[in-house]
Protein backbone atom coordinates (compact mmCIF):
# COMPACT_ATOMS: atom_id res chain seq x y z
CA UNK A 1 0.00 0.00 0.00
CA UNK A 2 1.48 3.30 -1.11
CA UNK A 3 1.52 6.48 0.91
CA UNK A 4 -1.86 8.14 0.96
CA UNK A 5 -3.72 4.97 0.04
CA UNK A 6 -6.50 3.68 2.30
CA UNK A 7 -7.41 0.03 2.86
CA UNK A 8 -11.10 -0.83 2.46
CA UNK A 9 -13.25 -3.94 2.43
CA UNK A 10 -15.85 -4.30 -0.34
CA UNK A 11 -18.72 -6.77 0.02
CA UNK A 12 -20.79 -7.37 -3.10
CA UNK A 13 -22.24 -10.04 -5.33
CA UNK A 14 -19.90 -11.16 -8.13
CA UNK A 15 -21.63 -10.18 -11.39
CA UNK A 16 -20.45 -9.04 -14.79
CA UNK A 17 -20.95 -5.48 -13.50
CA UNK A 18 -18.76 -5.90 -10.41
CA UNK A 19 -16.09 -8.37 -11.57
CA UNK A 20 -13.92 -5.66 -13.18
CA UNK A 21 -13.65 -4.14 -9.69
CA UNK A 22 -13.19 -7.49 -7.92
CA UNK A 23 -10.48 -8.74 -10.30
CA UNK A 24 -8.61 -5.42 -10.43
CA UNK A 25 -9.24 -4.48 -14.05
CA UNK A 26 -10.82 -1.28 -12.73
CA UNK A 27 -9.10 0.33 -9.77
CA UNK A 28 -10.35 2.96 -7.36
CA UNK A 29 -7.86 5.83 -7.00
CA UNK A 30 -6.39 6.00 -3.51
CA UNK A 31 -7.87 2.67 -2.42
CA UNK A 32 -6.30 -0.70 -1.63
CA UNK A 33 -9.32 -2.96 -1.88
CA UNK A 34 -10.06 -6.25 -0.11
CA UNK A 35 -12.87 -7.85 -2.15
CA UNK A 36 -15.39 -9.94 -0.22
CA UNK A 37 -17.79 -11.45 -2.76
CA UNK A 38 -20.87 -13.15 -1.35
CA UNK A 39 -24.61 -13.59 -1.56
CA UNK A 40 -26.97 -10.68 -0.84
CA UNK A 41 -28.81 -12.11 2.17
CA UNK A 42 -25.58 -12.64 4.13
CA UNK A 43 -23.99 -9.37 2.98
CA UNK A 44 -27.03 -7.28 3.95
CA UNK A 45 -27.42 -8.85 7.38
CA UNK A 46 -23.75 -8.37 8.24
CA UNK A 47 -23.72 -4.82 6.90
CA UNK A 48 -26.89 -3.69 8.67
CA UNK A 49 -26.51 -5.60 11.95
CA UNK A 50 -22.72 -5.47 12.41
CA UNK A 51 -21.59 -2.64 10.10
CA UNK A 52 -19.08 -5.22 8.93
CA UNK A 53 -17.90 -3.58 5.68
CA UNK A 54 -16.52 -0.17 4.78
CA UNK A 55 -18.10 -0.42 1.31
CA UNK A 56 -21.00 -2.73 0.53
CA UNK A 57 -23.76 -3.64 -1.83
CA UNK A 58 -26.96 -2.78 0.03
CA UNK A 59 -30.67 -3.53 -0.23
CA UNK A 60 -32.50 -0.40 -1.35
CA UNK A 61 -35.54 -1.41 0.67
CA UNK A 62 -33.55 -1.60 3.90
CA UNK A 63 -31.61 1.55 3.00
CA UNK A 64 -34.87 3.49 2.64
CA UNK A 65 -36.24 2.07 5.92
CA UNK A 66 -33.14 2.91 7.97
CA UNK A 67 -32.56 6.31 6.35
CA UNK A 68 -36.18 7.37 6.95
CA UNK A 69 -35.94 6.54 10.65
CA UNK A 70 -32.47 8.10 10.98
CA UNK A 71 -30.34 5.12 12.00
CA UNK A 72 -28.75 4.06 8.70
CA UNK A 73 -25.06 3.20 9.16
CA UNK A 74 -24.43 3.73 5.43
CA UNK A 75 -24.77 6.46 2.84
CA UNK A 76 -25.62 5.44 -0.69
CA UNK A 77 -23.77 5.83 -3.98
CA UNK A 78 -26.10 5.85 -7.03
CA UNK A 79 -24.42 2.88 -8.70
CA UNK A 80 -27.30 0.40 -8.82
CA UNK A 81 -25.57 -2.96 -8.78
CA UNK A 82 -28.73 -5.06 -8.99
CA UNK A 83 -31.94 -4.47 -10.91
CA UNK A 84 -34.63 -6.96 -11.90
CA UNK A 85 -38.17 -7.04 -13.19
CA UNK A 86 -40.30 -8.71 -10.52
CA UNK A 87 -43.62 -9.80 -12.06
CA UNK A 88 -42.15 -13.32 -12.13
CA UNK A 89 -41.59 -13.16 -8.35
CA UNK A 90 -45.28 -13.94 -7.67
CA UNK A 91 -46.07 -17.64 -7.38
CA UNK A 92 -49.66 -18.66 -6.66
CA UNK A 93 -51.50 -21.75 -5.53
CA UNK A 94 -53.53 -22.93 -8.52
CA UNK A 95 -56.19 -24.46 -6.26
CA UNK A 96 -57.30 -21.13 -4.73
CA UNK A 97 -59.12 -19.52 -7.66
CA UNK A 98 -56.40 -16.91 -8.30
CA UNK A 99 -56.46 -15.89 -11.96
CA UNK A 100 -55.39 -12.23 -11.92
CA UNK A 101 -53.79 -9.63 -9.63
CA UNK A 102 -57.27 -8.63 -8.41
CA UNK A 103 -57.71 -12.14 -6.97
CA UNK A 104 -54.83 -11.52 -4.53
CA UNK A 105 -56.97 -9.09 -2.53
CA UNK A 106 -57.68 -10.41 0.96
CA UNK A 107 -55.33 -13.37 0.56
CA UNK A 108 -52.49 -14.65 2.74
CA UNK A 109 -49.14 -14.19 1.01
CA UNK A 110 -45.72 -15.36 2.14
CA UNK A 111 -42.44 -13.51 1.66
CA UNK A 112 -38.87 -13.95 2.88
CA UNK A 113 -38.93 -10.45 4.44
CA UNK A 114 -41.51 -7.67 4.43
CA UNK A 115 -38.73 -5.10 3.88
CA UNK A 116 -37.12 -7.04 1.02
CA UNK A 117 -36.77 -4.82 -2.05
CA UNK A 118 -38.36 -7.37 -4.40
CA UNK A 119 -41.44 -7.45 -2.16
CA UNK A 120 -41.45 -3.63 -1.93
CA UNK A 121 -41.61 -3.44 -5.73
CA UNK A 122 -44.27 -6.13 -6.08
CA UNK A 123 -46.55 -4.48 -3.52
CA UNK A 124 -46.06 -1.10 -5.19
CA UNK A 125 -46.81 -2.52 -8.63
CA UNK A 126 -49.88 -4.39 -7.38
CA UNK A 127 -51.18 -1.28 -5.65
CA UNK A 128 -50.45 1.41 -8.23
CA UNK A 129 -50.62 -0.52 -11.52
CA UNK A 130 -53.25 -3.18 -10.83
CA UNK A 131 -55.35 -1.49 -8.12
CA UNK A 132 -54.87 -4.15 -5.43
CA UNK A 133 -55.47 -3.10 -1.80
CA UNK A 134 -52.20 -4.38 -0.31
CA UNK A 135 -53.28 -3.33 3.21
CA UNK A 136 -56.04 -5.93 2.95
CA UNK A 137 -53.53 -8.76 2.42
CA UNK A 138 -52.18 -10.85 5.30
CA UNK A 139 -48.39 -10.94 4.89
CA UNK A 140 -46.47 -13.86 6.41
CA UNK A 141 -42.71 -13.56 6.60
CA UNK A 142 -39.45 -15.27 7.34
CA UNK A 143 -36.70 -13.54 9.34
CA UNK A 144 -36.27 -9.76 8.91
CA UNK A 145 -32.63 -8.69 8.51
CA UNK A 146 -33.19 -5.65 10.74
CA UNK A 147 -36.15 -5.03 13.05
CA UNK A 148 -39.07 -3.09 11.61
CA UNK A 149 -41.98 -1.36 13.34
CA UNK A 150 -45.21 -1.11 11.37
CA UNK A 151 -48.30 1.05 11.96
CA UNK A 152 -51.69 -0.36 12.94
CA UNK A 153 -53.61 -1.90 10.08
CA UNK A 154 -50.66 -3.63 8.44
CA UNK A 155 -51.03 -7.39 8.94
CA UNK A 156 -47.49 -8.75 8.98
CA UNK A 157 -46.68 -11.81 11.07
CA UNK A 158 -43.72 -14.24 11.13
CA UNK A 159 -44.43 -17.67 9.72
CA UNK A 160 -41.93 -19.50 11.90
CA UNK A 161 -40.98 -21.56 8.85
CA UNK A 162 -39.63 -21.17 5.34
CA UNK A 163 -42.18 -19.21 3.25
CA UNK A 164 -41.55 -21.45 0.23
CA UNK A 165 -42.43 -24.50 2.32
CA UNK A 166 -45.57 -22.73 3.49
CA UNK A 167 -46.59 -22.26 -0.15
CA UNK A 168 -45.92 -25.90 -0.97
CA UNK A 169 -48.02 -27.09 1.98
CA UNK A 170 -50.87 -24.70 1.25
CA UNK A 171 -50.42 -22.59 4.40
CA UNK A 172 -50.33 -19.46 2.22
CA UNK A 173 -52.16 -18.63 -1.00
CA UNK A 174 -49.18 -17.13 -2.80
CA UNK A 175 -45.49 -16.32 -2.41
CA UNK A 176 -43.40 -13.31 -3.40
CA UNK A 177 -39.77 -14.30 -3.71
CA UNK A 178 -36.84 -13.31 -5.95
CA UNK A 179 -35.90 -17.01 -6.16
CA UNK A 180 -38.48 -19.42 -7.61
CA UNK A 181 -39.62 -21.91 -4.96
CA UNK A 182 -38.59 -25.53 -5.38
CA UNK A 183 -42.22 -26.63 -5.54
CA UNK A 184 -42.53 -24.53 -8.73
CA UNK A 185 -39.30 -25.60 -10.43
CA UNK A 186 -39.78 -29.27 -9.56
CA UNK A 187 -43.56 -29.39 -9.97
CA UNK A 188 -44.20 -30.90 -6.54
CA UNK A 189 -47.25 -28.79 -5.60
CA UNK A 190 -50.20 -27.16 -7.40
CA UNK A 191 -48.46 -23.81 -8.00
CA UNK A 192 -47.72 -21.55 -10.96
CA UNK A 193 -46.58 -18.03 -11.73
CA UNK A 194 -49.37 -15.47 -11.60
CA UNK A 195 -48.82 -14.50 -15.24
CA UNK A 196 -48.31 -17.17 -17.88
CA UNK A 197 -46.16 -14.77 -19.92
CA UNK A 198 -44.35 -12.72 -17.30
CA UNK A 199 -41.90 -11.29 -19.83
CA UNK A 200 -44.67 -9.73 -21.89
CA UNK A 201 -46.26 -8.31 -18.73
CA UNK A 202 -42.93 -6.86 -17.59
CA UNK A 203 -42.21 -5.30 -20.98
CA UNK A 204 -45.66 -3.68 -21.07
CA UNK A 205 -45.19 -2.33 -17.53
CA UNK A 206 -41.70 -1.02 -18.40
CA UNK A 207 -43.01 0.78 -21.49
CA UNK A 208 -45.64 2.48 -19.34
CA UNK A 209 -43.41 3.45 -16.40
CA UNK A 210 -39.88 3.58 -17.82
CA UNK A 211 -38.67 1.74 -14.71
CA UNK A 212 -36.22 -1.16 -14.50
CA UNK A 213 -36.65 -1.96 -10.80
CA UNK A 214 -33.65 -1.02 -8.67
CA UNK A 215 -32.83 -3.71 -6.12
CA UNK A 216 -29.45 -2.76 -4.64
CA UNK A 217 -27.20 0.26 -4.50
CA UNK A 218 -23.57 0.70 -3.53
CA UNK A 219 -23.04 2.20 -0.07
CA UNK A 220 -20.23 3.53 2.11
CA UNK A 221 -20.22 3.31 5.88
CA UNK A 222 -20.86 6.81 7.18
CA UNK A 223 -17.78 7.01 9.38
CA UNK A 224 -15.62 6.12 6.37
CA UNK A 225 -17.34 8.67 4.13
CA UNK A 226 -16.86 11.34 6.78
CA UNK A 227 -13.11 10.62 7.02
CA UNK A 228 -12.71 10.40 3.22
CA UNK A 229 -15.33 12.65 1.59
CA UNK A 230 -13.71 12.15 -1.83
CA UNK A 231 -14.39 8.40 -1.73
CA UNK A 232 -18.10 8.13 -2.73
CA UNK A 233 -17.55 9.99 -6.01
CA UNK A 234 -14.48 7.89 -6.87
CA UNK A 235 -16.48 4.74 -6.16
CA UNK A 236 -19.28 5.93 -8.41
CA UNK A 237 -16.88 6.59 -11.27
CA UNK A 238 -15.10 3.26 -10.87
CA UNK A 239 -18.28 1.21 -10.73
CA UNK A 240 -19.68 3.08 -13.72
CA UNK A 241 -16.54 2.18 -15.67
CA UNK A 242 -16.93 -1.48 -14.60
CA UNK A 243 -20.55 -1.47 -15.78
CA UNK A 244 -19.53 0.01 -19.14
CA UNK A 245 -16.98 -2.77 -19.61
CA UNK A 246 -19.57 -5.44 -18.87
CA UNK A 247 -22.10 -3.98 -21.31
CA UNK A 248 -19.44 -3.66 -24.03
CA UNK A 249 -18.57 -7.35 -23.65
CA UNK A 250 -22.16 -8.33 -24.45
CA UNK A 251 -21.72 -6.89 -27.94
CA UNK A 252 -18.45 -8.68 -28.76
CA UNK A 253 -18.91 -11.42 -31.34
CA UNK A 254 -15.36 -12.41 -32.30
CA UNK A 255 -15.08 -14.48 -29.12
CA UNK A 256 -18.25 -14.70 -27.02
CA UNK A 257 -17.56 -13.42 -23.49
CA UNK A 258 -20.90 -14.79 -22.26
CA UNK A 259 -21.98 -18.41 -22.66
CA UNK A 260 -25.09 -17.63 -24.69
CA UNK A 261 -24.81 -18.20 -28.45
CA UNK A 262 -27.12 -15.34 -29.51
CA UNK A 263 -26.09 -12.87 -26.84
CA UNK A 264 -25.48 -10.05 -29.37
CA UNK A 265 -29.00 -10.49 -30.74
CA UNK A 266 -30.38 -10.51 -27.19
CA UNK A 267 -28.54 -7.25 -26.49
CA UNK A 268 -29.98 -5.66 -29.64
CA UNK A 269 -33.49 -6.79 -28.65
CA UNK A 270 -32.97 -5.38 -25.17
CA UNK A 271 -31.84 -2.05 -26.63
CA UNK A 272 -34.93 -1.93 -28.86
CA UNK A 273 -37.18 -2.40 -25.82
CA UNK A 274 -35.30 -0.36 -23.22
CA UNK A 275 -33.25 2.12 -25.22
CA UNK A 276 -29.51 2.59 -25.33
CA UNK A 277 -28.94 2.84 -21.58
CA UNK A 278 -30.35 -0.43 -20.21
CA UNK A 279 -28.57 -0.31 -16.84
CA UNK A 280 -28.56 3.35 -15.81
CA UNK A 281 -26.41 4.65 -12.97
CA UNK A 282 -26.45 8.17 -11.59
CA UNK A 283 -28.88 10.03 -9.35
CA UNK A 284 -30.60 12.32 -11.86
CA UNK A 285 -31.33 9.51 -14.32
CA UNK A 286 -32.94 7.43 -11.56
CA UNK A 287 -34.52 10.07 -9.35
CA UNK A 288 -38.10 9.31 -10.39
CA UNK A 289 -37.64 5.60 -9.78
CA UNK A 290 -36.11 6.13 -6.33
CA UNK A 291 -38.94 8.53 -5.52
CA UNK A 292 -41.44 5.78 -6.42
CA UNK A 293 -39.63 3.34 -4.11
CA UNK A 294 -39.89 5.80 -1.23
CA UNK A 295 -43.59 6.25 -1.98
CA UNK A 296 -44.03 2.45 -1.91
CA UNK A 297 -42.20 2.21 1.42
CA UNK A 298 -44.41 4.88 3.01
CA UNK A 299 -47.57 3.19 1.74
CA UNK A 300 -46.33 -0.15 3.10
CA UNK A 301 -45.74 1.35 6.55
CA UNK A 302 -42.03 0.63 6.25
CA UNK A 303 -40.79 4.22 6.01
CA UNK A 304 -41.78 6.26 9.05
CA UNK A 305 -41.88 9.43 6.94
CA UNK A 306 -41.43 10.53 3.34
CA UNK A 307 -37.84 11.54 2.58
CA UNK A 308 -36.38 13.30 -0.45
CA UNK A 309 -34.50 10.89 -2.75
CA UNK A 310 -31.37 12.98 -2.23
CA UNK A 311 -31.28 11.89 1.43
CA UNK A 312 -30.27 8.37 0.42
CA UNK A 313 -27.02 9.32 -1.34
CA UNK A 314 -23.77 11.11 -0.62
CA UNK A 315 -24.00 14.78 -1.70
CA UNK A 316 -20.84 14.54 -3.85
CA UNK A 317 -22.51 12.00 -6.14
CA UNK A 318 -25.78 13.78 -6.83
CA UNK A 319 -24.57 15.87 -9.79
CA UNK A 320 -22.54 13.09 -11.41
CA UNK A 321 -24.03 12.11 -14.78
Amino acid sequence: MTSGTIALSLACVATDRTRPILDGRVSIPGVNLTPLPGEPEDIFRRALRDRAFEVTELSMGSHIVTTARGDSPYVGVPAFLSRAFRHAAITIRTDRGIRSPADLAGRTIGLPEYQQTAALWVRGILREHYGVDTRGISWRTGDERVPITLPPGVDVQPLGRDPAEALASGAVDALISPRPPTCLTEGTAPVARLWTDTRAEEIAWHKETGFFPIMHCLAVRKDVAERHPWLPLELHRAFRKARDLSLAELRLTNVLRVSLPWIADAYAEQAAIMGGDPWPYGFARNRGEVEAMIRFAVADGLAVRPIPPEALFHPSTLAEA
